[in-house]
């Protein structure tokens, strides 16, 4: 495979914080590679030194075989970037935005087909502050892809997007891909990242803390299975405790938690909250994620960490 982003020792500084520590990875072509973490963690300035929106303090960065801070003009030719915040005047037409986008660049792509493949054709005469989260996401999106790009970067694309929206996003992106295109995403939600990537960076406080496929990374924690479901007060959980695989189970009320590994687990709890003549209500079984594995490598949840560091991304702490 060809790598068509190198990255070696990347770091950037803000005054005497450190956003990026000294961060190294590839991105190959045709891939979706996601670079995951909170709020904070160092994700858009990793994203915006490699679009050479933002110069580097440290470390050696090529992008197609071109170096951001020095060639970043020419880069940015063959690159799309989908930025946070789209910073389009507010009164500028969706189509207006397209055709103004495409004289940007020698061969760009029909913004007439765009605004079809995008859903965005019945809103061209809109203007952009009349636009809903999604159909913003969906323009800025539209806009990274007017110059054809052989790699796309997404910046925390789904951000703020119903459930609906933000699966609509993950279906296009799955579409980019098979066109060909390498997707370079950031995101704090592992849900996506585990739905989406290819191969997965996880990063935290600046630091890259693992990298591989997301199935690879949950398989690495040996992690339990839980097996949760509900049962009237007259249910006793000891029965349980001793079955193989079982390693403790916990019951608050009426609600049981079984964690345990091995393919007959669930099985096997049926079965005996079965031999107790009890039909068991609401049964799931929780899988190990992506969360667990952040939770494993950094000692705390992501949802502890979201919002509660100082952020340095896109600008001073």
């Amino acid at each position: 495979m060809r790598a068509v982003i190198e990255v070696e020792g990347l770091r950037k500084a803000y005054g005497s914080h450190v956003a990026v520590d000294g961060i190294s990875f590839e991105v190959y072509e045709g891939e979706i590679f996601g670079m995951v973490g909170p709020n904070g963690a160092g994700k858009t300035t990793t994203i915006e030194c490699l679009e050479g929106l933002r110069r580097r303090d440290g470390g050696m960065v090529r992008v197609l075989g071109m170096d951001p801070n020095r060639e970043g003009l020419r880069l940015r030719q063959r690159i799309g970037i989908q930025l946070q915040e789209g910073g389009l005047p507010h009164r500028m037409r969706v189509e207006e935005a397209l055709w103004l986008f495409a004289a940007f660049y020698p061969r760009p792509a029909d913004p007439k087909t765009l605004l079809q493949r995008l859903g965005l054709a019945e809103h061209r005469r809109r203007a952009f502050e009349q636009l809903s989260g999604g159909l913003k996401q969906r323009l800025s999106i539209a806009l990274a892809l007017i110059g054809n790009p052989e790699i796309l970067f997404l910046d925390e694309l789904t951000t703020g997007l119903d459930p609906h929206a933000r699966r609509a996003m993950w279906d296009l992106v799955r579409e980019l891909r098979g066109e060909g295109r390498t997707v370079f995403l950031t995101t704090h939600y592992m849900e996506e990242a585990e739905r989406l990537c290819d191969r997965v960076a996880i990063v935290d406080r600046g630091r890259l803390v693992a990298l591989d496929t997301p199935e690879r990374l949950i398989r690495s924690l040996g992690a339990e299975r839980r097996v949760v479901f509900t049962v009237d007060t007259a249910f006793d959980p000891a029965s349980l405790r001793n079955l193989p695989g079982v390693s403790r189970v916990e019951r608050l009320g009426e609600r049981v938690v079984v964690y345990g590994q091995g393919d007959r687990l669930v099985a096997q709890v049926v079965e005996a909250v079965a031999a107790q003549g009890i039909a068991p209500r609401d049964l799931r079984v929780e899988q190990p994620n992506l969360e667990d594995v952040f939770l494993a490598l950094t000692g705390r949840p992501m949802e502890e960490t979201n919002g509660s560091e100082v952020s340095s991304e896109g600008g001073q702490p």
